[in-house]
């Protein structure tokens, strides 16, 4: 039996690892970057060991680090988690030859399925069917290859997972610059940049799996979950069942996956992925050997927890009468909540999180907390809020409503996204697959309406706290005044837009002017953390929390947060025209051309990665690369001057 169980991951996984080991009696060991130090999962175990440094390279996947930590605590199990070392076949082998027992497939499965290429190919063999593919080799005639797989095509990381080293290629004459982009991605997220091809099946549903194995021989499906809500070919909304799969094709993707889950001998939680076709027909993607990110759909389905069954099959035990009984109960939905910047891409977002709570009668798996700090070492998922309903649209109505009433302030999130996917009408039709987003962009973007209930808001909330904190004529009414005043004015930063308010103050109300618009509020209550008003004769409560000089407003419209721009700017602040700005912090991967360089607009100059994510500062017009401010391996800060191209716009960006 397990005693002492190490957790060789972070976050919401560690703590959700550790919430059922606990249940089981047994003993919690963390480790722990140094910007993990003082992170709610290094609390939640009862003790920790450090892994010296920030970048994933020199902490969780330090395998022989984690090895060592397990020693000097007497840990005799590791639960990988997912990513990091969870389907490295290697570390599994270690854990082995230490004597500790790997929460997970055997040695041989991971080596089997951590080569996407090989799995293919093990796949077919087994009866299962596969998309057509092929594998690049450093010499290899890469339009040969295309032309023989066919676009569009998809050229993908063959050692790694979650939408990394992944680039979509419509033509052949994008092909060479996906390959090279896809190698660098995937070298730098999973160690080894060996890329293949793989045929792209068009706006598909991307369905899964989830298969049980023990070392008995067992092998059971657990019904599916659907997937296909996708941005940069990841994850963010998840459910179980499909609503595109009845009960014959249930069977049949059930079988193929106990078929794949059999060719491997697979014993312990695994996740069997395909795409589905419009026509009903299905290809394998790949072999999880790993608990999924998105494992609550299946158990709030089915009343499992798969981590103690995944302690239980580590232990030697069979799988339980209940697995092999198990049927599917109501409905399940999970919403992944990032710290990322949508309207500008999707960005990856840090700072601090002053505030973070989700109401509701919904399960939450994180690993944030008030006060935790969002960096720029790991993936932005700040949590994962998951509803059980009796129906789909019971579970999808009792998600939304808990996203929309989340306080989550200190980070960008996406969380107005996730409530309008699961408040649009396609979605609770279940017209879901991976092209969901791109038919629906307004979802992506942020409504004029909203600006200006927040930015009305932000001011008025921030008149009553002035007025508030006034040591004369504190009896006085906000904004009260002898004579008709002049319009008040206050800019803000809303992500990259610029929002210039005005505003009167008068008897019940005060007439504002949002970017131009103009529009009068009648104020029911106002005071500086929450504002009651009526606007074209609607009736909302604002709630407004101000953290050093920013605004965070949530409303029935959705979430804002409006940075004020001090009304006096010190001019050494000001930057060149031309200049290019970090949008995000993280390091500098490649710098693309040289000072004195001329430039076309577009013209790709510096490569960032942030949060295991590629990003390319482009030249916003033509003109002369006059300055050049970081190299490869810098750290950069948003907003940083990374370069400046003379004739170029100020400020310009890609």
């Amino acid at each position: 039996m397990i005693q002492k169980l190490l957790v060789a991951n972070r976050g919401e996984i560690a703590v959700r690892v550790f919430r059922t080991a606990r249940a089981l009696g047994i003993t919690c060991v963390a480790v722990y970057s140094d910007p993990d130090a003082d992170a709610p999962f290094v609390a939640a175990a009862d003790e920790a060991v450090r892994l010296p440094g920030a970048a994933p390279a020199d902490t969780y996947l330090r395998g022989d680090l984690v090895l060592a930590a397990a020693r000097a605590t007497g840990a005799d199990a590791i639960h990988p988690g997912y990513g990091f070392l969870s389907e490295n076949a290697g570390f599994a082998r270690e854990c082995a030859a230490a004597g500790i027992t790997f929460v997970g497939p055997s040695p041989e499965a991971i080596a089997a399925m951590g080569s996407k290429i090989g799995a293919k190919a093990l796949m077919s063999a087994a009866g299962v069917p596969v998309l057509p593919g092929a594998t690049v080799g450093p010499d290899d005639d890469l339009a040969a290859l295309g032309d023989r797989v066919g676009f569009p095509l998809l050229v993908k990381a063959a050692f790694g997972g979650g939408g990394r080293g992944m680039r979509v290629v419509r033509a052949a004459g994008e092909l060479e610059e996906a390959v090279s982009s896809a190698r660098r991605e995937a070298a730098s997220a999973f160690g080894d940049g060996t890329v293949f091809l793989e045929r792209f099946v068009v706006d598909p549903r991307h369905v899964e799996v989830q298969i049980l194995g023990d070392a008995h021989g067992s092998v059971v499906a657990l019904f599916e979950r659907e997937c296909s809500i996708q941005r940069r070919y990841q994850k963010i909304v998840e459910e179980a069942p499909s609503p595109a799969v009845d009960d014959a094709l249930r069977a049949e993707l059930s079988a193929a996956a106990v078929t794949a889950g059999k060719a491997l001998s697979y014993a312990g939680a695994g996740t069997v992925e395909f795409v589905l076709d419009a026509d009903g027909s299905f290809g394998f993607l790949e072999v999880n050997t790993r608990l999924q990110v998105e494992h609550p759909v299946t158990e709030l389905v089915t009343g499992l927890d798969l981590v103690e069954l995944q302690l239980r099959v580590a232990e030697g035990e069979p799988l339980p009468p209940e697995v092999h009984d198990a049927r599917i109960s109501g409905h399940a939905i999970e919403a992944r909540l990032y710290a990322e910047d949508v309207p500008a891409g999707f960005l990856p977002a840090t700072g601090t999180l002053h505030r973070f709570a989700v109401p509701g009668d919904v399960r939450v798996d994180t690993g944030v907390a008030d006060g935790s700090v969002v960096g720029p070492h790991y993936d932005p998922m700040l949590a994962k809020v998951i509803a059980h309903g009796p129906t789909r649209a019971a579970a999808a109505r009792t998600l939304a409503a808990a996203l929309a009433g989340a306080r989550v302030h200190g980070v960008v999130t996406n969380r107005d996204l996730l409530v309008a996917i699961l408040r649009e009408p396609d979605f609770l039709a279940g017209a879901t697959d991976t092209g969901f987003l791109d038919r629906h962009p307004d979802l992506l973007t942020v409504t004029d309406s909203a600006v200006a209930l927040h930015a009305a808001a932000a001011v008025l909330a921030r008149q009553a706290g002035n007025r508030a904190a006034a040591r004369v004529l504190g009896g006085l009414p906000s904004g009260w005044r002898s004579v008709a005043p002049a319009p008040q004015h206050v800019s803000f930063l809303l992500g990259e837009r610029d929002v210039e308010v005005a505003y009167r103050i008068r008897r019940g109300g005060a007439d504002v002017t949002v970017d131009g618009g103009s529009f009068a509020v009648t104020t029911h209550a106002v005071t500086p953390t929450s504002v009651e008003v009526s606007v074209d004769g609607v009736r909302r409560s604002v709630s407004v929390h101000s953290v050093d000089g920013v605004s965070y407003v949530d409303s029935p419209l959705g979430s804002s947060a409006l940075v004020e721009v001090p009304r006096f700017v010190d001019p050494s602040a000001a930057q060149a025209p031309g200049s290019l700005l970090a949008p995000m912090p993280g390091a500098v991967l490649r710098v693309l051309a040289e000072p004195g360089a001329t430039v076309t607009a577009g013209q790709p100059l510096v490569v960032l990665e942030a949060m295991k994510m590629e990003h390319t500062v482009a030249a916003p017009a033509d003109g002369e690369l006059t300055e050049l401010h970081v190299a490869a391996g810098d750290q950069v800060t948003t907003g940083q001057v990374l370069a400046v191209v003379t004739g170029a716009t100020p400020n310009g960006q890609d």
